[in-house]
């Protein structure tokens, strides 16, 4: 099962479909996390959210990071999930222009998300902040629009997507596809 995160994007329930071809899903809302919901779980994906970051207090959000962290479940940050999972490792977040249209993103390193697609994928955005390369991740993929487009934890099962995979057709179903198959596989935690 994996267990998503929603923090109150209108795309979550894009997310829950796509998962839901591969495996069972379950959907808790990002701030009711507890300990119990972990149960069962072979990795966690947290949504987008219309929550800026870089106007508001993220502590509530990067405590319930920390508690997805602890899990030790493979994670996949989507748009604000993105963010939020790079700020606790220490990325700084800033204003981008904003950007809700279809990028091409160029994937330069190996990396599961992108298993089965070519280097380059059109991916839709959604988003008018970024974030910096957290310490111990490793940058993946960029766009012209944006230089984090995807980045990975050099040693954890930690990946972020600034774009949304979950309305870009099939190679974002794909890229959702490989994370969820890599969780069912690896024995985490």
């Amino acid at each position: 099962m994996i267990l998503v995160l929603d923090a109150g994007s209108n795309k979550t329930r894009f997310i829950l479909e796509a998962v839901d071809v591969v495996c069972d899903v379950k959907k808790v809302p990002f701030l009711d996390l507890v300990k119990s919901d972990f149960e069962g779980v072979k990795g966690v994906i947290i949504s987008g959210s219309p929550i800026l970051v870089t106007d508001v207090d993220t502590s509530p959000y990067l405590e319930i990071i920390h508690k997805a962290i602890n899990s030790k479940l493979p994670i996949l940050g989507i748009c604000f999930g993105h963010q939020v999972l790079g700020m606790h490792f220490g990325a700084e977040a800033s204003r981008m222009k904003e950007d809700r249209d279809l990028q091409t993103v160029e994937a330069y390193e190996d990396c599961i998300l992108f298993n089965k697609l070519p280097n380059e994928v059109q991916m839709i955005e959604d988003h008018c902040e970024t974030i910096s390369i957290p310490a111990g991740f490793q940058l993946v993929a960029s766009s012209d629009a944006c230089v984090n487009e995807v980045m990975q934890h050099l040693t954890l099962p930690y990946f972020g997507v600034q774009f949304h995979p979950e309305v870009s057709g099939n190679h974002g179903a794909i890229l959702i596809e490989n994370f969820v198959e890599f969780c069912l596989k690896e024995d985490y935690p």
